[in-house]
């Protein structure tokens, strides 16, 4: 789950909806699994000019410590992540939210046949970030992709050249429909979104419908009265089931979800340079 809007509680947006993140980390309607207890992780941005992660490798349901700061932290964007292990490690430095400088990143899915070209996708790493990777999961290493191929100047870009490259080498290693994705990333300001997968079978991605159009659909909704005018949401799973409320994004897109609305577009890996 993704938040941009006014500064809000983080328990009021992980805790509170009907089907919260912390709900589907046991009952995932869409998922690939049903439950998804192999670590958590949330990343916020506050007053420093980095943003702030806490993770651990506990049932999101089963951690007290979240529960406690979740009812102090007041943020104007959240990252959270409920993970199900694709095969790697269940420890903190694999768990998402991964950040690098003012950028957070997560990633749901998996890159087919990993271990078998995971070498040769580190190689591609930039030398002056290689050090940064501190866990052994696929999701990293395509977040460190992207910013090799330029992540700060252009999103749509630089993702969809570390995509591009992950296919070029797993079709050099004749691995079959090797990416499956959706990805959030950000600065701390415009969130960019991906739905992609190489069999064009991607698991689900939605985003929220504009709160004054909210307020007019499902006035009795008193959370829709709490939020701000450019609250935006980009979810996994619908966080309750009211008609109208949100958007499937559809296969093979890319978007810039903001205050000034979403700009969906068409997204095709491209030839990494």
């Amino acid at each position: 789950m993704a938040y941009s809007g006014e500064p809000i509680l983080v328990e009021d947006l992980l805790f509170k909806p009907e089907h919260s993140l912390i709900d589907q980390s046991l009952h995932s309607h869409l998922g690939a699994t049903t439950t998804n207890g192999d670590g958590f992780g949330i990343g916020w941005y506050g007053i420093g000019s980095e943003p702030a992660l806490f993770k651990s490798i506990d049932p999101a349901w089963n951690n007290h410590n979240l529960r406690e700061i979740a009812g102090q932290i007041r943020t104007p964007l959240l990252f959270a992540h409920v993970r199900a292990s694709t095969g790697t490690q269940v420890q903190r430095s694999n768990c998402h939210p991964f950040r690098h400088g003012e950028w957070l990143w997560m990633h749901n899915g998996e890159i087919l046949g990993f271990r078998e070209i995971k070498r040769e996708l580190m190689m591609a790493v930039d030398p002056s970030l290689y050090p940064d990777v501190a866990g052994t999961t696929d999701s990293e290493v395509l977040f460190f992709l992207a910013l090799t191929f330029g992540l700060r100047d252009d999103p749509f870009t630089a993702v969809g050249r570390a995509v591009g490259m992950v296919e070029k080498v797993a079709r050099d290693h004749g691995v079959d429909d090797p990416v499956q994705m959706t990805v959030a990333t950000t600065a701390g300001d415009t969130i960019w979104v991906f739905r992609y997968s190489t069999e064009g079978r991607t698991r689900s991605l939605f985003y929220s419908t504009e709160v004054a159009k909210l307020r007019e659909l499902h006035p009795e909704v008193e959370m829709f009265h709490r939020l701000g005018i450019d609250a935006r949401f980009v979810v996994s799973e619908p966080l309750r089931d009211l008609p109208g409320a949100w958007n499937e994004m559809p296969e093979s897109s890319a978007a810039v979800v903001g205050p000034a609305g979403n700009d969906i577009r068409r997204f095709r890996p491209l030839e990494p340079v």
